[in-house]
């Protein structure tokens, strides 16, 4: 096995979430910083993290680092790194870039120049002029920030949110890597009650559920280095199988799911049973007012309507009453919510949320308000 620098890239605000998942698959944590996390591991690494990673977008294997202020410096320098460990003499591949603060900020130029680069690398190393390009398909990325140039392969393929279980939408869903990270920043764990009084087509619920249940969120699609010669089919298979027997259906998972809109609530029900989680999530057509409970130590996690639309303030505003209804009725019981709503805080309660994160849903910038119950 060798030795790789990968990085896992995530959502501004997602990065301890990300990290603490790699530091428990077992891996040692080189660097964090805006957006990535560089870590050390081999090939087993690249399949377990791009099955296992809930809260990631990406996983990338890092081929190279340096610095470029001219076209030159940048050929030079990627034509100077090992692609032909990477990809084979039919392997097809494309080059995507970005440019922050660099002498270099053409990006098409870029983008040209480092495939040229690679072109030219593997035409020596192979000893051919033309490419059948008939194999896997690799993406590099060529990343410019302040003329330093990091040169990944992307072994993901579509972003890792895909999990394959969205067989229905509804209109603005939240992204499930965001879904999965507002569980994992929350208190709850399987025994707790779990409500989403604004489920939509059943993201944060179904994710809870994988979490309970242990099921790998990668478990149920493919990778676009599961065709790649550099990693072994039969590691692919071992760590799939083993993804597999860690599923636990013995813990004690009850989730209760809401929406006032029933085409919502029948896609939340059609992506849960494709997630293997419909067992323990009960779906039901229901306002916020109709939300109730008897039991203690609940914990509610949601994505409210925002009320960006005109004449939805009002019923932004409702939703908020009906809410803290729940949570005076209820006080041994968590809330977190996240919202673009500015005013959210003092419109809620009275006392400040106990702790408050910065995130973004897609390009929206939110906050994840978090209100802890009294303790057990």
């Amino acid at each position: 096995m060798s030795r790789l620098e990968l990085i896992a890239t995530a959502t501004f605000g997602l990065e301890a979430v990300v990290k603490r998942e790699i530091e428990a698959l077992g891996y040692k944590i080189l660097q964090s910083e805006d957006g990535k996390i560089t870590y050390l591991g081999d090939e087993k690494a690249v399949a377990r993290s791009n099955l296992w990673l809930r809260s990631a977008d990406r996983v990338l294997v890092r081929i190279g680092e340096f610095n470029a202020v001219s076209f030159e410096e940048l050929f030079q320098q990627t034509a100077a790194l090992p692609w032909e460990e990477w990809i084979p003499m039919d392997g097809k591949f494309t080059v995507n870039g970005t440019s922050v603060k660099s002498k270099l900020y053409s990006i098409s130029d870029c983008q040209a120049i480092v495939k040229k680069a690679i072109v030219e690398r593997l035409k020596r190393t192979y000893n051919v002029e033309q490419f059948p390009e008939t194999g896997a398909a690799y993406t590099v990325k060529a990343t410019l920030l302040k003329d330093r140039v990091t040169v990944t392969l992307d072994t993901s393929g579509p972003g890792l949110h895909k999990r394959g279980y969205r067989v229905r939408d509804v209109a603005a869903p939240i992204k499930e890597t965001l879904a999965a990270a507002m569980v994992q920043l929350s208190f709850w764990k399987p025994g707790r009650i779990l409500a989403d009084p604004f489920c939509g087509s059943g993201t944060i619920p179904i994710e809870a559920a994988m979490i309970g249940k242990n099921i790998a969120p990668g478990l149920s699609r493919s990778f676009a280095s599961e065709e790649w010669e550099a990693i072994p089919k039969d590691l692919w298979k071992k760590e799939r199988k083993a993804a597999f027997e860690a599923i636990d259906n013995e813990k004690d998972i009850r989730i209760f799911a809401s929406d006032i809109d029933k085409k919502a609530i029948d896609a939340a029900r059609a992506n849960a049973e494709e997630a293997g989680v419909d067992d323990c999530i009960d779906f039901r057509i229901q306002p916020v007012s109709g939300l109730t409970s008897q039991e203690n130590h609940g914990i509610i996690i949601a994505n409210p309507p925002y009320g960006e639309r005109i004449g939805e303030k009002e019923q932004v505003r409702r939703i908020y009453g009906d809410l803290k209804r729940f949570m005076e009725a209820n006080p041994t019981w968590s809330m977190y919510l996240i919202t673009s709503d500015k005013e959210f805080e003092k419109l809620f309660r009275d006392k400040p949320a106990d702790r408050r994160r910065k995130l973004y849903n897609g390009r929206i910038e939110t906050c994840y308000y978090q209100y802890y119950g009294e303790r057990p």
